[in-house]
């Protein structure tokens, strides 16, 4: 049973946005990127037992010029962050960002100073994937979720309207303590001085 068995006359009809997503989602280039103990399972899903070459992922580019997509496997340091940032500066458009484990997405257990709270403080995260470690499992799901989110990502002047807007989203976005309600941040405040309660709380 062949494609041609689906077509009506053997027609095919789509739009210019539908088949740049359809090239665009089976082409991946990651970037060879690794910070901490995500990175063994990132590794570990390239792998033969895993085998992300079915998705055409299987090319870690080690220029960030050859790549399109970063997966931050790890906790961020507040020294990494510029580097991270020049690394996602050099990938050329198009290109996404994937999270992955929760130091990367929310700072995880590191909440302290020497820790960045959140990846998208730094980069815009165009998809989160939870877990500590995340198994490889995991990440081909989130990756096959993003690729179905490309598939129906616009194409010229919408896409960049949407990725400036992104962008300025994840740059205004509140820190992660402030998401929380204002009795879980008294809670943390009580066991860290150091975390800020909130204006209804108390001084910052």
């Amino acid at each position: 049973m062949g494609i041609e068995e689906k077509l009506p006359s053997g027609f095919l009809l789509s739009t210019v946005e539908g088949l740049a997503g359809y090239f665009r989602k089976g082409s991946f280039w990651p970037a060879t990127f690794g910070l901490a103990c995500c990175a063994i399972e990132m590794m570990a899903t390239g792998a033969g037992r895993y085998d992300l070459a079915r998705f055409g992922m299987e090319v870690f580019r080690a220029s960030p010029r050859q790549a399109d997509l970063m997966i931050v496997a790890g906790r961020v340091s507040q020294k990494m962050a510029p580097v991270l940032r020049q690394i996602y500066d050099q990938m050329p458009n198009p290109k996404w960002v994937l999270s992955m484990g929760v130091c990367a997405s929310s700072g995880g257990m590191f909440n302290n100073y020497a820790i960045v709270q959140g990846v998208d403080h730094v980069v815009p995260v165009d998809i989160y994937l939870p877990g500590c470690p995340p198994r490889p499992e995991m990440l081909m799901d989130a990756i096959i979720k993003l690729r179905e989110e490309i598939q129906a990502m616009p194409l010229g002047v919408n896409r960049e309207k949407a990725a400036r807007a992104a962008e300025q989203a994840a740059m205004n976005a509140l820190p992660t303590i402030e998401m929380l309600p204002a009795s879980a941040r008294r809670g943390a405040h009580e066991l860290n001085p150091g975390i800020p309660v909130g204006l209804e709380g108390g001084a910052r």
